[in-house]
Parts: C-alpha cells; structure tokens; sequence
C-alpha cells in the first residue's frame, strides 16, 4: 500500500499544483521555459504513474477487503463508464459536447473514479480510486475559481459539430474493446462476466 500511496502523492501531488500554487508553477515555466517544464512535468508524472500502477498491483495480492458491493452496482458501473471515453476524446475534439461539460476531461475522470468506488470493495479500491474522484473534484472547483492558463502558443484546434460525431463513436467503440476484453487482458478482472 506504501508504493500505491507515493503513488498518488507524486502523480495527484503534481497535478495539483496549479490547484494550490498557480504562482510558483507560472515562476517556473516563466524561469525554466515551456519545454523544460513540460519535459520534467511528464517525467515526474509518468513516475507517479508507474508508482501507482506498481502499488495498485502489489496491493491487490493481499487485498483487504472493507465492503462487498453488491452486484447491481457493477451495472450501474458500467453505465457510468458508459459516457467516459467520448468525454476523454471530446477533452481533445472541441465540439458542443466540449462546451457544455466545459472540462470534459475532469467529468470523465470523476465518471471513472465512482464506478471503480462503487463497483470494488478492497481497501486499495478505496484510496486509489477516492483519491482520484477527491482530486477531480478539487480541481474542477479550483477551475472555476482560476484564471485561465495560456496555452503557450498552441493554437486552438477549431470547435466542429463532426469532432463531436467523433467523440461518441470512437469513445463508445474504445468502450466496447475495454468492456469485452482489452480490460481483462491489462487488469485481469472481466467487468462483464
């Protein structure tokens, strides 16, 4: 659990800091420039995330089991996994559906976080996936509150109704591959079956 907890530290740790220190992290990127930034931002996230993945794994071995969810709930899980793949892409795929969610990146991953809440009962469940919706939540609050961050001299790629149409077929199809298959091939658990 040790390995699961660092984990989430370093990768939540480092996606908060422009929830708790926008100051400091525009000091940075101002200091050290947007490539170095971005290079040792995805470094130190790509090592949280292995930290996680690590920790969520060794946990798994010797689970300790705090509630068994019944098994409506596994339903109910995945019809709120349903809309969280064509809301990751629409993060990317500025349309209505980007729009009207407004962050559809974090509603897909509080989407995400409470179905795995729900839909598992071990102890590591619990801080993985709580950690991550307590995240989300925090960070669309902070959204609200913060000026929007510059872009850095990306351009805006253009809002079409199409990448809406996109979004939805991809992101479902994505679905379907993770519901019959790729999701027991990479986490050994068949959310159907």
């Amino acid at each position: 659990m040790t390995v699961l907890v660092l984990g989430l530290v370093v990768f939540l740790g480092l996606h908060s800091v422009s929830i708790v220190a926008p100051g400091w992290r525009a000091a940075r990127i101002a200091g050290w420039g947007v490539g170095p930034w971005k290079g040792g931002y995805s470094i130190a996230a790509a090592v949280g995330l292995v930290l996680i993945v690590v920790g969520y794994g060794l946990a798994r071995q010797s689970p300790v089991v705090l509630w068994s969810p019944p098994p409506a709930l596994r339903h109910v899980a995945l019809l709120l996994m349903l809309p969280v793949f064509p809301l990751l892409l629409a993060a990317y795929l500025p349309g209505r559906i980007q729009r009207a969610t407004r962050h559809p990146m974090l509603l897909a991953t509080k989407l995400w976080a409470t179905a795995h809440l729900i839909a598992n009962g071990t102890l590591a469940d619990a801080v993985l996936f709580g950690a991550v919706l307590l995240w989300a939540v925090a960070d669309r609050i902070s959204v609200k509150r913060r000026a929007p961050l510059q872009a850095h001299g990306a351009p805006a790629a253009p809002s079409r109704a199409r990448n809406d149409v996109i979004a939805i077929a991809a992101g479902l199809a994505i679905y379907a591959v993770f519901v019959f298959g790729l999701h027991r091939v990479l986490f050994g658990v068949a959310p159907i079956g």
